[in-house]
């Protein structure tokens, strides 16, 4: 049954724009899966289900595998023309954005998967990342800045 409903909750996010536990759940009912919100949250959990951006700058479940396109051209261009400056640090990365925009950035460079970047922390306008190395900081500056048009 799990296994199912699993499949059933990736053919729900793939159809509709689900942006809550409580709209995934109605949907699952629908279909005639009767979950509680602790079901919902685990299966979200298990699937490794995260909120990515939509072309309308809102957010839905996504799978992280769905979500791997890289190039400047799959970014949304008002995410992109969000950002100030990529530079680096040590083994550090800083993203400069504009106003209430460095977590929605955070999320688009989260969906490139890109190797090297251990986590990453979003204020207001900074964004944050812990890079393996220097010359991975270096690279994946330069990478990040070609893929952002700067």
């Amino acid at each position: 049954m799990k296994n199912e409903r699993h499949q059933k909750i990736l053919e729900i996010i793939e159809k509709y724009e689900v942006d809550t536990q409580g709209a995934l759940i109605d949907l699952l009912a629908k279909e005639g899966y009767f979950v509680t919100q602790t079901t919902a949250s685990r299966d979200i959990r298990e699937l490794r289900l995260v909120k990515g951006l939509t072309g309308k700058g809102t957010y839905k479940y996504i799978l992280p595998e769905l979500k791997k396109e890289t190039s400047a051209s799959a970014l949304n261009s008002a995410i992109t023309d969000s950002i100030v400056n990529v530079d680096a640090a040590g083994n550090m990365l800083v993203i400069r954005t504009a106003s209430g925009m460095a977590n929605a950035i955070a999320v688009c460079v989260d969906q490139m998967s890109l190797e090297g970047i251990l986590g990453s922390v979003a204020g207001d306008d900074t964004v944050m990342m812990v890079v393996r190395d220097t010359q991975t900081a270096q690279n994946l500056k330069n990478e990040l800045k070609r893929s952002f048009g700067i």
